[in-house]
């Protein structure tokens, strides 16, 4: 059924990861590993390659980085994971990659161009529809039903291959009226009403419900899908200190802490 969104508020996590960017080498011995050092070293650009659901959380805690690393500039390049990945096996710079999907973080692991992926979070689908819900769609079963306009990720998207694992698991066929490149963009024609509903992650439905045109209705448990999300340095990256500083700081506690407050739960 329909429920209330609460307004996303990633500010509480970026201070919480600001203040322990300030003081997080302070601490004496005995503590725990989980604050990464604000010790000098670094320098550069560090470039994230990272899935479009990402964007939110990763941006706050890109800003905590570069508060942890003054003189370091982290710079982002979202998309779809599977676009992301043959970028990256083509050729194209990058220092991280950050996929929504462990399949397509093996296909560049099996090109070479990472090594030792770990997963730091996972997502689940929720339906996304105009705030007014014009169709009334209550459910999964309500995107089969006749003259219900649905908008999906592509296959090829792992969005989209994770909203197909729902379907399935529901016994419905449904077809969407058109098909788009990743999640925000999913959510741009959701908030736009030029469509009834989309099935995107419940992260994005929490991102684009603080704007007040976009509706959640979640999705039972019993037919729910997720997906893993792994990161890892890239074996070629041009800047390969920061590349190991950047995953580190998101497998901290700190990167942790941004992620959940936007809806990623722990993997």
């Amino acid at each position: 059924m329909s429920r209330p969104r609460p307004a996303l508020t990633l500010v509480p996590a970026l201070g919480v990861l600001l203040l322990t960017a300030a003081c997080g080498s302070s601490s004496s011995g005995g503590g725990t590993a989980s604050s990464p050092s604000t010790s000098g070293g670094l320098s550069g650009t560090v470039t994230v390659f990272a899935a479009a659901s990402l964007k939110e959380s990763f941006t706050a805690i890109g800003t905590a980085f570069e508060a942890a690393h003054p003189g370091v500039k982290v710079v982002f390049n979202f998309g779809p994971s599977s676009g992301l990945a043959t970028s990256i096996t083509s050729g194209n710079p990058a220092d991280v990659f950050a996929s929504a999907s462990p399949t397509t973080m093996d296909t560049v692991l099996k090109a070479g161009d990472v090594a030792s992926p770990v997963t730091f979070a996972k997502n689940r689908m929720e339906i996304a529809v105009p705030a007014s819900n014009p169709a009334r769609v209550k459910g999964v079963a309500d995107l089969a039903r006749s003259g219900v306009k649905v908008t999906l990720c592509q296959a090829a998207v792992p969005c989209g291959k994770v909203a197909a694992q729902v379907f399935a698991k529901a016994g419905l066929t449904v077809t969407p009226i058109s098909e788009e490149t990743d999640v925000k963009a999913v959510l741009t024609k959701v908030s736009l009403g030029e469509v009834d509903a989309g099935v995107v992650y419940v992260t994005d439905v929490l991102a684009a419900a603080a704007g007040g045109k976009v509706t959640g209705i979640e999705i039972p448990a019993a037919v729910n899908a997720s997906t893993s999300y792994p990161i890892a340095s890239l074996t070629k990256a041009p800047n390969p200190a920061g590349a190991a500083a950047f995953t580190a700081y998101v497998l901290s506690d700190q990167g942790r802490s941004a992620l959940t407050t936007a809806g990623f739960a722990a993997p």
